[in-house]
């Protein structure tokens, strides 16, 4: 049995890191070349995605708000975490996996959802099937359709959706003035340089993350990464190993793995990836699967 500790000292040690790492850049933001900000940048704002994952689930300490607070500067601009929290334990539902009307996180669309769509949108959510296209249009997309979905909720009059905007505004806000108030830097090279790629690279992980099967506990992946991957991800590449064990920190994912590979391997039915350069080789100019869910009748009432 795996214990956790009251401080996870790693995870905290990540965090100062990482904060620490994109303030450097930031702050010697004139002196340095693009190809140089952009990938430091883009993984600091990816790896901050991934803590974000991390406090959702209870990390690094057992004080929610503590926890909340070491993240609450946003490197993405994003998505407002306490939304991202709400969301993310939906998807947690592992019945409902890949289910477009049921999983926050699904790329899928519904079947009558798809043929309502016009050839323009429907080429675009193509593109966005391919790993290029996610990395690259895939941000433009996932704020349009959650940004719009969620600002019509507000218009509905979604009081706690309204809050978690409320706050996103303020730590925004605050992201802002560090970046361009303090350290000088323009927001659009910011945004371009860092927050956009940053998200591009985030996407990485959730792109084959799910595939629709009939069986809930099939649909989730394994990447046997590589280190860097690994650590940018915070190891949730082994994702069936976090669905299984969602509280475990993630430096404990990895021995879970070890320990229990072959009977994960068995539970997922051997939806195995020997690394991202994998999925970089299949996937990158080819689409995954369908936009429209394959098997509808695999959903479950």
């Amino acid at each position: 049995m795996m214990r956790r500790s009251a401080i996870e000292w790693p995870t905290l040690a990540l965090i100062a890191a990482d904060y620490a790492v994109l303030a450097l850049i930031v702050w010697h933001h004139a002196m340095l070349p693009w190809w140089i900000i952009l990938p430091i940048g883009a993984c600091c704002a990816a790896l901050h995605t991934s803590l974000q994952h991390e406090v959702l689930h209870g990390h690094p300490t057992r004080s929610r708000v503590l926890n909340e607070a070491l993240i609450f500067v946003t490197p993405t601009f994003w998505l407002p975490f306490p939304r991202y929290r709400e969301t993310h334990l939906i998807h947690h539902n592992d019945a409902h996996l890949t289910d477009p009307a049921r999983d926050p996180e699904s790329y899928y669309l519904l079947p009558e959802d798809w043929n309502a769509l016009p050839g323009l949108k429907q080429r675009l959510y193509r593109l966005n099937n391919t790993l290029a296209g996610r990395m690259i249009m895939g941000p433009a997309i996932s704020i349009i359709r959650f940004w719009s979905s969620e600002f019509a909720a507000i218009a509905r009059g979604d009081a706690p959706t309204a809050r978690a905007w409320a706050y996103h505004a303020a730590a925004s806000a605050l992201t802002i003035f560090l970046i361009s108030g303090v350290a000088g830097m323009p927001l659009w090279q910011y945004l371009l340089l860092i927050a956009y790629p940053g998200i591009g690279l985030a996407l990485v992980r959730s792109f084959c993350e799910h595939q629709a099967a009939e069986r809930p506990e099939h649909r989730t992946i394994i990447v046997e990464a590589s280190t860097f991957w690994s650590l940018l991800f915070l190891n949730n590449n082994l994702h069936v190993a976090h669905h299984v064990r969602p509280a475990l920190p993630w430096y404990q994912l990895p021995a879970y793995y070890r320990a229990e590979r072959t009977a994960l391997i068995a539970r997922n039915n051997g939806y195995l990836m020997k690394g991202y350069h994998e999925i970089f080789a299949r996937w990158f100019l080819t689409p995954k699967e369908p936009v429209p869910y394959p098997h509808p009748e695999w959903l479950k009432d």
